[in-house]
């Protein structure tokens, strides 16, 4: 492949289908290898998984990108995969007893929330806070929906329901975050208050 030639992922796709060349699908795999393992590390908590996910997850797009319809960009097809790998493995460890952490999770940067806020800088890190009472399925799905864009459809089928499923889950989930974010807000609006108060006795 000459390195002269910048290919967009769909073009990457159809040549490797078609002439079964590795270097093309090398190509994907230096593109979003590095994205892919940071959505499974921010689902398992666990980097060894993380890694043993991503190579995982390529070796079964080898398998399935005969089957990928330019009707979606490679990228949200790709995250699709990653997030029903990613998924699927959670319910079997969840099965097994297996228990992962649930730290903070990297906020999805989606102007529907950011309305939210007037500060970004300040408020992204208060919802980072807030995000901290959904679990590991909340915070995935608001993931799928406002980072990576996939469909009330491609939701469904990582989480294996209904459409109509799907969207009560999002919208129940968007408003816990909501009511949790707004507590979190009170909470620092109660405690710069008391400081305030407490910095103006000091100087009486």
């Amino acid at each position: 492949m000459r390195r002269d030639i910048i290919y967009t992922d769909e073009e990457l796709v159809h040549l490797f289908v078609e002439t079964q060349r590795n270097q093309f699908f090398e190509e994907l795999y230096e593109r979003y290898s590095d994205r892919v393992y940071r959505k499974c590390l921010s689902l398992v908590k666990d980097q060894a998984k993380a890694e043993d996910f991503v190579h995982d997850i390529f070796l079964k797009l080898i398998l399935k990108l005969g089957t990928y319809k330019e009707n979606a960009r490679f990228s949200t097809w790709l995250y699709s995969i990653t997030y029903n790998y990613c998924m699927d493995q959670l319910r079997l460890n969840k099965k097994r007893k297996e228990v992962y952490s649930d730290d903070e999770i990297e906020v999805p940067d989606d102007t529907d929330l950011n309305t939210l806020f007037e500060d970004p800088e300040v408020e992204t890190k208060r919802l980072g806070t807030a995000m901290n009472v959904l679990n590991t399925e909340e915070k995935s799905i608001l993931l799928m929906k406002y980072q990576d864009e996939l469909s009330i459809r491609e939701i469904a089928s990582v989480f294996k329901i209904t459409e109509s499923a799907a969207k009560m889950r999002l919208l129940r989930t968007r408003d816990k975050l909501r009511v949790s974010y707004l507590e979190t807000v009170l909470f620092w609006g109660i405690l710069l208050s008391k400081l305030i108060e407490i910095i103006s006795n000091l100087n009486r």
